[in-house]
């Protein structure tokens, strides 16, 4: 057969059967819905973490009529039933959260206060992490105002990152950056339930979630979303919830381990491929209960 009768014959036959596309990377020829953002199948792989750090309530917020949508995330996704914040007031356990240790912090001091040398997720990094800060003046802000609260952007703490938190550390804006490795979203103290109720936080999360989940790496399956709170700023125990969503982990999953602040940080670690820091290092994973 000459060149040109088999392209012609070629040519048909692509008319007939039309275009051929292939599938993108990671499944996502198959969206994911927001309603079932869990449980999806498909392979992963997840080198894309989110954490939403949410303020001062504690377990009962699970079953709360005031938290209608995060209810509704825990049951069609990941809940850890067992977790604890490890320390009071907020700054401690956003310091160990994030450097695997409070760091000897037991207040809740500005920056100033507390200039911080040590490692962190933020400096294990280099500069691909991003901190997403709402209603914070200008970049990586060191002082406290209207409703930006420094204590809940740990990334201003660490001198060692100063230069690199100028470009990272930015206000909360629409579209949402998720490209990097690791991104911190910070709601400010209305919208983290910290200073008004819980069902203006649940709006918030209402709004921004979706956004997360249609993203381009949820949708390719190479995201993780952890929610969580600071601390229980009712009990002594330090009792919270945390939500775990991500394609693979099963619809409605409810895991009663023991884990705490340091759990999440070596969970990161571990799916980012970075050597846990302190406390992180003996802490319970939540990758494998999770599905991770």
């Amino acid at each position: 057969m000459r060149l040109r009768d088999w392209l012609s014959g070629l040519a048909a036959t692509l008319l007939l059967v039309g275009p051929m596309i292939p599938a993108t990377a990671g499944g996502a020829s198959n969206p994911i819905a927001a309603a079932s953002p869990c449980g999806v199948g498909g392979a992963v792989h997840y080198d894309h973490v989110v954490w939403i750090v949410l303020e001062n309530q504690g377990y009962s917020v699970i079953g709360s009529p005031s938290a209608p949508y995060l209810n509704s995330l825990a049951s069609r996704c990941g809940l850890a039933t067992n977790y604890f914040a490890v320390a009071h007031p907020s700054l401690p356990n956003y310091i160990a959260l994030t450097s695997g240790s409070t760091r000897g912090i037991t207040d809740d001091g500005e920056p100033s206060v507390h200039p911080l040398t040590s490692a962190s997720i933020f400096s294990q990094l280099g500069t691909n992490w991003r901190a997403l800060v709402e209603s914070m003046p200008s970049r990586c802000d060191l002082v406290t105002s209207g409703t930006y609260a420094a204590r809940h952007n740990p990334a201003v703490y660490y001198r060692s990152i100063s230069a690199t938190c100028q470009r990272n550390d930015v206000p909360f804006a629409l579209p949402l950056s998720l490209g990097a490795r690791f991104t911190f979203i910070v709601p400010n103290i209305c919208d983290d339930m910290h200073s008004c109720p819980v069902a203006t936080g649940d709006a918030w999360l209402r709004r921004v979630v979706p956004l997360i989940l249609a993203s381009s790496q949820y949708q390719s399956r190479s995201l993780a979303l952890f929610i969580t709170f600071d601390e229980n700023d009712v009990q002594s125990s330090n009792h919270v919830p945390t939500l775990v969503i991500a394609p693979s982990v099963p619809r409605g999953d409810r895991v009663g381990a023991s884990f705490n602040h340091y759990s999440l940080l070596r969970t990161t670690e571990s799916l980012l491929h970075v050597a846990p820091l302190g406390n992180s290092r003996t802490a319970r994973s939540l990758v494998g209960p999770f599905h991770l």
